[in-house]
């Protein structure tokens, strides 16, 4: 079935350039174009559409408030911004609404990898309930001790980049958010980034204060809430993951940047699992007291899906770099990945399993064969005992 996409801009040369880039795309895509936000909410309103795109600036109601009113009344539409603006206040209104801020002119080969590597994810999840929900959420609520130690940091003078990078890169939530921003064009990048350090380089130190203390892009979780109390053990193996699994890619003599994205993926490799504690308390709680051994197989009975696929999907639809959501998506299956050499996935997906708190045999070994690294898992064990302390992504010291 084909996917339905929506494009919103009230400059009519736009749209016709829009639609001559776009009409080799026609058998995978119906692609609709229209020229208000008033149009646009018709339409929606007639028939269902997969994806929105919309120009920032526009007459009486523009693209911020419109993909506002869409995540309310359509919460499982993708939602993009396409615009010229550079400004950041424009930006700052955006990141409410719209998954993703792409900047004009914009490569119809990035826009549509974008939108099907996030369809692809979706794909995956048989609860429709469950998209909707991922595809509503603004940000993931963060660890009360560390959201309160970055605010008060950030309220100093000069505050530290690399400071800044140690409390964030122990926070799964802060990491996702900062990566989601990183790779849209809030920053200019023209690549895809997958390493914290340099996500947070590429938005700067002021900006990162704004995003925290004004626009409050990250939320707390009520430290008296029941959910709360499953917190610790969720950050404190993700955090463990991340550890090992950026010193498994050392161990194989990894580039830096590979290590670095190894970090990075370890952290966020359980971020489905934050969602289903931030959204589905209830559900959540279920599965967690069903027991370790039988979790994934409790989930699809449950939901229909796992925390692997949940992760993913939000990941994809916030424009996070593919091998970060294959790290997500497969960390406990990394055959389905179809790797043919070292990963960030191969990393997190040994980590993990090293790290697993009970005898569950997680390693998947066939995946380690097919890629001439079984005999690397003994070294790789012994590389968690003792599990070290964690570094911010990037320092290598401990392992020169």
């Amino acid at each position: 079935m084909l996917k339905r996409l929506l494009f919103v801009d009230d400059d009519p040369m736009v749209l016709d350039g829009l639609r001559r880039s776009l009409h080799g795309m026609r058998q995978s895509w119906e692609i609709s174009f229209v020229s208000s936000a008033d149009a646009a909410l018709e339409l929606l309103e007639r028939e269902p559409y997969d994806a929105v795109v919309s120009d920032m600036r526009m007459p009486l109601t523009d693209g911020a408030a419109l993909l506002e009113m869409i995540k309310e009344r359509y919460p499982d539409v993708v939602r993009m911004i396409l615009s010229g603006q550079s400004n950041h206040d424009a930006v700052y209104r955006s990141i409410s609404g719209a998954h993703q801020f792409l900047a004009k002119p914009c490569n119809p080969k990035e826009l549509l990898s974008r939108l099907n590597q996030a369809f692809t994810m979706r794909d995956l999840l048989a609860n429709q309930s469950l998209k909707a929900v991922i595809s509503g959420m603004r940000s993931l609520p963060s660890l009360p001790r560390l959201y309160d130690e970055l605010t008060a940091f950030l309220r100093k003078e000069n505050p530290s980049l690399s400071e800044i990078a140690r409390i964030i890169s122990k926070d799964v939530s802060m990491t996702a958010k900062i990566l989601q921003l990183a790779n849209s064009a809030f920053v200019g990048s023209s690549g895809r980034v997958s390493s914290l350090v340099q996500a947070l380089s590429l938005i700067g130190t002021e900006t990162v204060r704004t995003l925290v203390l004004s626009v409050n892009v990250f939320s707390q979780f009520d430290s008296r809430s029941h959910v709360a109390a499953h917190l610790p053990k969720l950050w404190d193996h993700s955090v463990a993951v991340s550890s090992l699994a950026q010193r498994i890619a050392n161990c194989e003599n990894s580039a830096k940047g590979l290590a670095e994205e190894s970090f990075t993926a370890g952290l966020l490799h359980d971020i489905g699992k934050l969602v289903l504690l931030a959204e589905m308390p209830r559900e959540y709680h279920e599965i967690f007291e069903a027991g370790v051994s039988c979790e994934r197989d409790h989930e699809q009975r449950v939901l229909g899906c796992t925390h692997a696929e949940i992760g993913a999907y939000l990941m994809s639809i916030w424009g996070i770099p593919l091998p970060l959501v294959q790290a997500v998506a497969f960390h406990h299956l990394p055959s389905n990945a179809g790797d043919t050499q070292f990963s960030s996935l191969t990393a997190v997906h040994a980590a993990d399993a090293i790290l697993a708190p009970n005898d569950d045999p997680m390693m998947d070994i066939y995946y380690l064969e097919s890629l001439g690294l079984s005999a690397r898992e003994p070294m790789w064990r012994s590389l968690a005992a003792p599990v070290p302390a964690v570094q911010t992504p990037g320092d290598h010291s401990a392992n020169a």
